[in-house]
């Protein structure tokens, strides 16, 4: 069985966002890079399924520019056994990022697809649902467990109130949450092995995918500052100021 693992190249979680002083856009010069959370999670998971014996073969498959091989890399010292790089230079939307991974889907015929539930950096949330519609597959979005056998996948998933299980039949395209499982370190000598891996390279057009643009970023701003908070003495000086400053309770 293959996987075929979705992986981002997002700046840092822990690094501080910076907006440019045009307002086109956030500032990543000089800025700290890493694969973004969920995808380092989804990676991780398949390395998991992998080792129990359930898959063959774990392919990463990542969009960008040539830096965002370094991202295939950690996947690959992870785990994967091989990567796809789709070379473009261009600021992909979500379906865009769709249709390239549907043409990787077509060409890999993996059964289960495994990508993050969003990138820390948009913060969309589209491309895993997209790609299950292009590609016909069922989708199982907010992953917290799965379960794979030879010919479908169980996936539980938090929702409002409780807990919600899904039972998919293979291929499926599966999105992965926090709490499905913590990505381990990466060993020096993994890191050693993964320089050693290949990498194919394509682009959009060899894919047979044209990338059309659907979306104007007019602005970008920090958000607004908020007021400190403040110590109150006593129940009844918080009872007042909820009711006569903040208006909040009648």
């Amino acid at each position: 069985m293959k996987i075929l693992v979705a992986v981002k190249r997002t700046i840092d979680a822990y690094v501080k966002v910076r907006v440019k002083s045009d307002n086109t856009g956030v500032d990543l010069s000089n800025a700290k890079m890493a694969m973004n959370p969920f995808c380092e999670i989804a990676v991780e998971e398949a390395v998991r399924l992998k080792e129990k014996g359930l898959a063959t073969e774990i392919v990463a498959v990542t969009i960008g520019s040539d830096k965002a091989q370094e991202q295939l890399r950690e996947a690959m010292a992870l785990g994967a056994d091989r990567s796809i790089y789709i070379q473009t230079s261009d600021e992909l939307e979500p379906i865009n990022i769709a249709k390239l991974l549907a043409a990787v889907v077509q060409k890999e015929q993996p059964a289960l697809i495994l990508l993050g539930k969003q990138a820390i950096d948009s913060d969309n949330n589209q491309v895993g649902q997209m790609l299950a519609a292009l590609c016909d597959m069922p989708q199982a979005t907010f992953a917290s467990k799965v379960v794979l056998s030879t010919d479908k996948v169980v996936v539980s998933r938090d929702v409002d109130g409780g807990e919600q299980i899904l039972s998919l039949q293979l291929p499926a395209v599966v999105t992965t949450d926090l709490r499905l499982n913590e990505p381990r370190f990466k060993k020096l000598p993994d890191i050693m092995k993964a320089k050693k891996k290949i990498i194919e390279v394509f682009t959009p057009e060899l894919l047979g995918v044209v990338l059309k643009s659907h979306i104007t970023t007019l602005s970008v701003a920090d958000p607004p500052p908020r007021k400190a908070g403040i110590k109150v003495q006593n129940v009844a000086e918080l009872v007042h100021k909820l009711k006569n400053e903040a208006k909040v309770i009648a």
